[in-house]
Order: C-alpha cells, then structure tokens, then sequence
C-alpha cells in the first residue's frame, strides 16, 4: 500500500486495450453493435481490441483494430484520452484514439468469426451517441469516454489540441 503496509487484493492483469473513436466528415461516429457474453447483450461500441503482444505500439494497434473491426483506414490519429476501465478489480489500462480522415481500406475484408460475425457497423451523429449516452441507452465505457471526450475537447482547445498519436502512455509504455 501508499503506506508501505501490506494488504492481500485480488484483481484481474491485463495486456491493456486500444479503441478509436472514428469521426468522419459528416460528424459522424464509426460504431459497431456486438454481443457481449458476460453482460448477454449486444452493445453499441467504438472498434477496440487488445494489445496482443508487450510492448506493442497502441497507435499500430489500433489502426489494426479499425481495419479488421470496420475496414477503415484514417489518416489522421490523435490520442483522445487514456482511461483504467475497473481499477477496483482490474489493471486494465485503454488508450482511446481520435481518428479523422476516414477512408474505406484497401485490400480484402478482414475475416471475422464468434461474436464478430453478426456485427452491424453504422456511423452515428456525435451529438446523438451523446444524449444516448445520457437518456442511459449506451453503455459500453469506451464508447462513452470517447464521446463524452471528443465533445469537451471540442468545447475546450479543440480536436486539433489533443495529444499526438504517438505521446507517450506511462500505464502501458510502448516501443515507438
């Protein structure tokens, strides 16, 4: 503990998480709906996924995940923020990314299979995924902070202020 004692906890390691919040020229959000076993729903969610290997670069990662979620590629990333999902329970640390610039990628569709294979995608004003975030029709914590994120960001400095995609992550630190 802070204080040097020592206290028994239980709690869940994880390899850490990507997400992207893909915003495309219309101001409209990439999402996907996906059935989710553990809640036995299927939620409204932004493209995520793990980082599979230590040290992996989250902005890799995540343009990864857009890809094989979506087939999308953007060509502008901007870290949008980084947020612990349970850490009462679980070290799982996220890094959400702002991706602008939206294209379809080239190449073939990526195969997707289990939960992934009934996924409906479709792109969704910001401002209405937000009052869904606040009527309590979305629930999905990536989703959420990412919207929620985007709008203050916007209502602050700016998107174009937001960190780079590259900026350093100290929760989960990366190989450039």
């Amino acid at each position: 503990m802070p204080d040097g004692s020592v206290v028994r906890r239980d709690y869940q390691v994880h390899p850490g998480s990507v997400a992207v919040l893909a915003l495309d020229d219309e101001d409209r959000v990439l999402v996907l709906n996906q059935y989710r076993h553990p809640v036995r729903h299927k939620l409204w969610e932004i493209p995520a996924g793990l980082l599979d290997v230590p040290g992996e670069n989250p902005l890799r990662a995540a343009q990864r995940e857009l890809y094989e979620e979506a087939h999308v590629k953007a060509e502008e990333w901007q870290v949008l923020t980084d947020v612990y999902t349970t850490p009462g329970g679980c070290d799982e640390a996220v890094r959400i990314f702002l991706a602008r610039g939206l294209s379809e990628a080239d190449g073939e569709r990526f195969e997707v299979a289990e939960e992934e294979a009934d996924m409906e995608i479709a792109r969704v004003p910001l401002a209405d995924l937000a009052r869904g975030v606040l009527a309590g029709d979305l629930h999905n914590t990536c989703l959420v902070v990412g919207v929620m994120s985007a709008l203050a960001a916007r209502a602050g400095d700016g998107l174009d202020a937001l960190r780079p995609a590259e900026a350093p992550w100290p929760a989960r630190p990366f190989e450039s």
